[in-house]
């Protein structure tokens, strides 16, 4: 079983808690001090975004954040690298979010080997949808390969997810791009009820989560909440590590607490 099936399984009805941030963002120390942070404070599962220069969801704020961590010189080797360290005294499930295309420069049997040494538990690679991932899937053991949905999905493809992913069904609340939005899409509660009668994995949502209002209403339909935007503009904003650390801490806590409340 893997470190993600186990932790979702231990939450005894609880609702999982997912913290994005983009690694190398300020910097690759900076982002081990962060996952300490986030992994005090409550998290379930950390999500590690891999930055790309051309990346197809992400919104204003993960963009910047990408491009701020290619100019620190941020590689996929170098992410990795810092997994394994990680592991040397944490068991969180962390999981990579990343474009295909530095996965196949890396070469796929490589990146795999790699990642799956290093402690890697899971990948979420949204430009590579499950019709094109055939090859990727073959080769991708120990790995769990994380699928996305949206409120466009039809029943059809709901049901292929269900089948290939592994882990949990990550929905995006939106359509569009990452970001902090005022509101979640209508009819979410709806939608993820339909998704769960159809699949056997739990159901997280993601995209538009700000603050813990709406952490609570998509926890409320869900198995938990994915945040990620919220979280690296709180990193940008804060370039004291010391406040950076205690404001994401207080964050965390209040999201927590809003969707196990």
């Amino acid at each position: 079983m893997s470190r993600i099936k186990n932790r979702l399984a231990s939450l005894n009805g609880n609702k999982a808690l997912v913290a994005f941030y983009t690694a190398g963002d300020p910097d690759m120390d900076a982002s081990k001090e962060i996952f300490a942070v986030i992994e005090k404070n409550g998290a379930d599962i950390v999500e590690i975004g891999v930055p790309f220069s051309d990346p197809l969801a992400d919104g204003p704020t993960i963009q910047a954040s990408s491009h701020r961590s290619l100019n620190n010189g941020t590689t996929l080797k170098k992410i990795i690298r810092m997994v394994a360290d990680i592991r040397k005294t944490s068991e969180l499930p962390v999981v990579l979010m990343t474009s295909f295309n530095p996965i196949f420069v890396y070469g796929q049997k490589e990146f795999v080997a790699d990642a799956v040494k290093a402690g890697v538990d899971g990948v979420i690679i949204p430009d590579l949808p499950h019709e094109e991932a055939e090859e990727f899937l073959a080769i991708a053991d120990g790995l769990d390969m994380i699928f996305l949905l949206a409120p466009t999905s039809t029943p059809d493809r709901v049901q292929q997810i269900g089948k290939v992913s592994k882990g949990f069904i990550y929905y995006i609340s939106l359509t569009g791009t990452t970001g902090t939005k005022e509101s979640l899409s209508v009819g979410l509660e709806e939608k993820v009820s339909e998704i769960k009668n159809s699949v056997s994995l739990p159901v997280l949502v993601g995209f538009g989560i700000s603050g813990p209002e709406q952490a609570a209403e998509a926890a409320k339909a869900s198995d938990g909440v994915i945040l990620g935007s919220a979280i690296v503009k709180l990193i940008e904003t804060n370039s004291n590590p010391v406040e950076r650390d205690r404001k994401l801490g207080e964050f965390l806590t209040s999201i927590q607490k809003a969707i196990n409340s």
